[in-house]
């Protein structure tokens, strides 16, 4: 009855095969610090973008309902997003596009990552921030209902970390566009946030929320059961 949509953001690390360092970097050493990288072009900013775009094109061909993609904060990370989706479909295009890259990648001899920190230090970790709404939360008032929904998140926070992933509290550390992962907090257009709200929704008094907690190698299917159950 409530339609619930889904979009998923689904982070990777790109590794060189037998250094298990990300691609585009220079072995046994750093490349210079984060900031020209995201959404860059230019072959000393962007590394990979042929699998990128080959993943992309496979994933169009094969029926995947997937809305964009985009270089990440690190360099040689990466992100594709799949949605919106309606219910447990999201779940099922997010798991086949992720064994399309891993086919990509194969053929390009390179390492998928889906670690969520794969570089310890300095750089940011790896999500799949989850963007949720239902029926109520896309209709006028909307914005109510998504401030009860995320009241209601935090007194399950606990059990909601707990299943979003392995390795996870060695990205949520507060720092790297992360809220701390002891913590609930939201808020709109907030990118330290553990639940965050879009400008266009606070302004239109409806739309979605995105919940930026689980991690990269996190399951699909239990992270939107979860959302929709609580």
């Amino acid at each position: 009855a409530e339609v619930t949509w889904y979009g998923i953001e689904q982070e990777y690390t790109l590794l060189q095969k037998d250094v298990n360092w990300p691609l585009g970097w220079p072995i046994g050493g750093y490349p210079g610090p984060q900031g020209p990288y995201y959404c860059a072009a230019g072959a000393d900013k962007a590394f990979g973008r042929d699998i990128v775009d080959a993943h992309y094109k496979a994933c169009l061909y094969a029926g995947i309902n997937i809305s964009g993609i985009n270089g990440e904060v690190m360099p040689g990370q990466w992100e594709f997003q799949v949605g919106p989706s309606v219910g447990i479909a999201a779940s099922d295009q997010l798991w086949v596009a992720r064994y399309i890259l891993e086919r990509i990648t194969e053929v390009a001899g390179v390492v998928l990552s889906l670690d969520p920190k794969p570089i310890p230090g300095d750089w940011n970790g790896a999500g799949a921030h989850t963007n949720y709404s239902t029926k109520s939360m896309r209709e006028a008032g909307g914005f109510e209902v998504i401030k009860k929904a995320i009241e209601k998140l935090g007194k399950r926070h606990p059990e909601h970390i707990a299943a979003y992933g392995e390795g996870n509290e060695r990205r949520l550390t507060g720092h790297h566009e992360t809220a701390d992962i002891n913590t609930l907090k939201w808020g709109v257009a907030n990118r330290g946030a553990s639940i965050r709200v879009g400008r266009d929704t606070e302004k239109e008094g409806k739309g979605y929320f995105e919940d930026r907690r689980p991690a990269s190698n996190m399951d699909p299917y239990v992270v939107t059961s979860m959302i929709a159950e609580t």
